[in-house]
């Protein structure tokens, strides 16, 4: 993986914070305070797959949009932050609405996947979820791929081979397409595919 870039922020959000202070105006940075502070309530000590705190994920989706793609929106940034506090906590679609406005609650909607329909299963919502990111606005959509960015990065280090394949294979078949329109996605998406490739036969 030498040749993919990887973003980093096990050393939470004041460094991370520290980092953007160059690229985002005083005021947007306290706007981002708040989308931090209230992932972190939501998200408590949640840990990911490997281990990490929660934070750390929704952290790195911010850094690819900002160091990586050079986005300073900060309803971009905010709806990274909280991309996930709806579909993996307590936390209503109403609540981010209310607290951060229409706009991150509409693009953190679009990526939160929801929960199967009555007679649908947990592989059909997901595939639902998935095709449905093609009418997506480019701004839903590069939240999704930096979220999935995050996901993937590592993904050779995955202590399971089925996850390591399954996610190879999706991420491939279903995210990478949705590069394309984005030239630095796109490119990242590529290397990362060469790079990962061993994977998809990947057996243990």
């Amino acid at each position: 993986m030498d040749t993919v870039r990887t973003f980093e922020a096990a050393q939470g959000w004041p460094a991370v914070r520290a980092a953007l202070a160059a690229r985002l105006p005083a005021a947007e940075l306290g706007r981002l305070d708040e989308a931090v502070a209230f992932a972190e309530q939501w998200h408590g000590d949640q840990r990911r797959p490997a281990g990490e705190p929660y934070l750390e994920h929704l952290l790195e989706a911010v850094l690819v949009l900002v160091d990586g793609v050079g986005v300073t929106d900060t309803d971009v940034l905010r709806a990274a932050v909280l991309h996930d506090v709806v579909e993996d906590t307590g936390c209503s679609a109403a609540e981010v609405r209310e607290r951060f406005g229409p706009r991150v609650a509409d693009l953190v909607d679009w990526v939160t996947k929801p929960e199967p329909a009555d007679g649908q299963s947990a592989a059909q919502a997901r595939a639902a979820y998935l095709d449905r990111l093609r009418l997506a606005p480019e701004d839903a959509l590069l939240v999704k791929l930096a979220d999935r960015l995050s996901n993937v990065q590592r993904l050779d280090t995955h202590p399971r081979p089925e996850k390591r394949r399954s996610y190879y294979r999706e991420t491939v078949r279903t995210v990478v397409p949705l590069a394309q329109p984005y030239p630095w996605f796109r490119a990242w998406y590529a290397a990362w595919a060469e790079a990962l490739a061993p994977l998809d036969g990947d057996e243990g």
